[in-house]
């Protein structure tokens, strides 16, 4: 599992090692085809846009991994990243956001860096409460994929 957490923080674009504390990380007992389609469902009740699902199954069965059921969803609001990526261009890197999504056993997990995060590495007037937003949302959508039926 370790590994796994390890590859995933990899895959969020962090260049620095990363704690569990800024890591949202939840555990549904719905089956991965399920918690997939709730994770998008939440994620545009939220009013972003889902802008692609990169499957990264191929480099981890490479490294001895063995389900399928691995994704990375991207997704943001167009306008919005259009502007913070003119204001601030050295956001672009982390933009548009995304949730990693994987199966593991008869549950799925979810997991995502936190956006407060953000934060310390972008200390400018205005970015604050935007973070603090994506985090709100991202922790409404991790509550709606775990908790709704």
């Amino acid at each position: 599992m370790r590994r796994l957490l390890a590859l995933f923080i990899l895959l969020l674009g962090l260049n620095q090692a990363t704690s569990a504390d800024e890591l949202m990380m939840a555990r549904t007992v719905r089956s991965f085809p399920e918690a997939m389609n709730s994770l998008q469902e939440a994620i545009r009740d939220k009013g972003y846009t889902i802008s692609r699902v990169q499957r990264v199954d191929v480099g981890l069965t490479s490294s001895g991994f063995t389900t399928a059921e691995y994704r990375v969803v991207f997704f943001g609001k167009p306008a919005e990243i259009r502007t913070l990526s003119a204001t601030f261009p050295e956001l672009i890197p982390y933009l548009p956001l995304n949730i990693v999504i994987f199966a593991e056993g008869d549950e799925t997990l979810i997991l995502a860096t936190n956006p407060l995060k953000l934060g310390e590495f972008f200390d400018k007037p205005g970015l604050g409460a935007q973070f603090g937003q994506w985090e709100k949302d991202m922790r409404a959508i991790f509550d709606e994929v775990t908790h709704n039926p």
